[in-house]
């Protein structure tokens, strides 16, 4: 196998195993729209029918967009912000006291930095070969 073939193929699984994460919260939140709206209030988030309601569609799209490599380094660089955003805003391990709701909230916090890492290097890296070109969408 050509090593461009191994490259394109490890870009398809990276847009993929990332657009995941934003696919099933965003579905989940329009699956259960009413506690997508409760998390929000539990969590702080300000005007959380405003916020479930952004949310939902940026996962959405923005997950749709990065599985199909459409506009892949935009998006991935904007999924990377609202990742962080995200994890400030909905995992601020910082103000619960030491314990398990703590430890919990500590990895999740984590995991969305690992993941705005993971949404920086695909947009270092590009979409590769397997990706729908924008011209084609706005045809």
């Amino acid at each position: 196998m050509n090593a461009l073939f191994l490259r394109d193929a490890a870009l398809f699984g990276a847009r993929f195993g990332l657009s995941l994460l934003f696919l099933v919260m965003g579905w989940g939140k329009v699956s259960d729209f009413a506690g997508a709206v409760a998390y929000m209030v539990q969590s702080g988030a300000p005007f959380p029918a405003l916020s479930a309601l952004a949310a939902t569609i940026i996962e959405l799209g923005a997950g749709l967009a990065l599985v199909l490599g459409v506009m892949t380094v935009p998006v991935a660089l904007f999924l990377a912000a609202y990742t962080v955003v995200t994890g400030l805003i909905g995992h601020h391990f910082w103000t619960y006291a030491p314990g398990t709701v703590r430890y919990d909230m500590t990895i999740h916090f984590y995991k969305n930095l690992s993941i705005a890492g993971g949404l920086l290097a695909l947009a270092a890296a590009g979409a590769g070969r397997y990706a729908v070109p924008v011209r084609r969408i706005l045809r």
